[in-house]
């Protein structure tokens, strides 16, 4: 039994959510968005917030409650607060610079690398080498952070790279005379 998805989500106050067959829309303060759950687990809105439950008899419905439930929880909290992700760059003339609707990176190549931000996310550059990405959308603010990430992973011998920030990168010995 599933010890997370037990627990019903929360609405805060200025939160609704509505249950349309598999689809949970949940609207608040900073926008709206929605999920499409499995066949195998069911949703509904009642005085406590958004109970998810498995179907009778479906062991699928039983793997799946804890996702669901936490992919309705993270629709809560992103029309709430939000989400953030931060990004650190390392390296010498390593830098980062917002530009209309394109984030520019200067990392190392013969050639800036332009990002098109997409719908629904902020980037703003407090520095030249730290990046903070938001939105209220939690898989689009960690898709797009990876990718950014992408286009140079910090490497081990010198740390240079784009970063999570608080990430440990394990630092390897150079070479020996």
């Amino acid at each position: 039994m599933s010890r997370i998805g037990k627990r019903p989500v929360a609405l805060p106050k200025g939160v609704t959510a509505q249950v349309d067959g598999k689809t949970v829309k949940v609207k608040g303060p900073k926008g709206e968005l929605q999920v499409t759950l499995v066949d195998d687990v069911v949703a509904t809105v009642d005085a406590d917030g958004v109970s998810v439950m498995p179907k009778e008899g479906a062991e699928r419905g039983l793997q799946m409650w804890g996702l669901s439930r936490t992919l309705v929880n993270n629709l809560v909290a992103g029309v709430t607060q939000g989400f953030n992700q931060k990004l650190e760059i390392n390296g010498v003339g390593y830098r980062a610079a917002v530009q209309g609707k394109n984030l520019q990176l200067q990392l190392g190549f013969s050639h800036d690398v332009q990002y098109p931000i997409p719908a629904g996310i902020s980037i703003v550059c407090e520095k030249p080498t730290m990046i903070s990405i938001s939105g209220i959308d939690k898989q689009l603010v960690g898709q797009v952070a990876a990718e950014v990430r992408g286009y140079r992973p910090p490497e081990p011998y010198k740390g240079k790279g784009v970063k999570y920030a608080g990430e440990h990168i394990r630092r390897k010995e150079g070479k020996k005379k």
